[in-house]
């Protein structure tokens, strides 16, 4: 008897990353070891994307393991998972991630005061910033800056608008000082760091889950402040 035939709903989908032009970036060293690039999304799985991302109604970053994955977003995060992002990003910056604990957080709401100029803690040893909004209207607000000091938004870099496909690498350092001017609303964005050992990975999912929580018992839903 002949196998039946695929349907289209049950085709394994195209890739969504474009890893090329990450590996055709230049990884800049000033002030400290980063990759600005765009385009590494493909265009047409931003309808799908933005369909299957969580329901999230708080503003900060959100831990895998409170949120629902499924369909692209699903397909998305398991590219981002696999080896080719640390394999190149090790390459990149000369800085071994292949073997190294990688965590997911996700945002879909910045709240005003989010962004400010910070650095990394040491457990972090890396970390990029894929951003997956459709259009990007603020002047200035929401873009992340890569900045010269820990005081100064206005001295820069670099700059990141937080559009469809705009991605973000950097190696921590002790003057890898980042943040944005200030923005609230909505900002669709994938925060992917390497870490240090799972001791660091576990303590900071435990954290953010607690930090979940006590959002959950005190904060409203983010629509409902705007």
């Amino acid at each position: 008897m002949p196998k039946p035939t695929q349907t289209a709903q049950h085709q394994p989908l195209e890739r969504l990353l474009q890893l090329d032009n990450l590996v055709s970036a230049t990884a800049k060293t000033e002030p400290y070891p980063h990759i600005v690039t765009s385009g590494l999304l493909r265009k047409n799985g931003a309808e799908s994307l933005k369909r299957d991302f969580p329901e999230i109604q708080k503003s900060g970053y959100f831990p895998l393991s409170l949120l629902k994955r499924q369909g692209a977003f699903d397909q998305l995060l398991k590219e981002l998972e696999g080896p080719e992002l640390s394999a190149i990003l090790t390459e990149k910056f000369a800085l071994e991630l292949r073997d190294k604990p990688q965590m997911i957080t996700i945002r879909k709401w910045s709240a005003i005061t989010d962004g400010n100029i910070h650095n990394d803690g040491e457990a972090k040893i890396a970390t990029a910033l894929l951003y997956l909004n459709d259009e990007w209207q603020a002047a200035e607000a929401g873009r992340l800056r890569v900045l010269r000091g820990e005081k100064d938004f206005s001295d820069y870099a670099d700059e990141v608008s937080p559009i469809y496909g705009n991605f973000l690498a950097f190696k921590r350092t002790e003057n890898s000082w980042h943040g944005h001017t200030p923005f609230k609303g909505e900002r669709r964005v994938i925060q992917i760091t390497w870490l240090r050992s799972w001791e660091d990975y576990h303590r900071k999912d435990k954290r953010g889950r607690f930090s979940m929580f006590l959002k959950n018992l005190f904060q409203k839903d983010f629509k409902q402040q705007m």
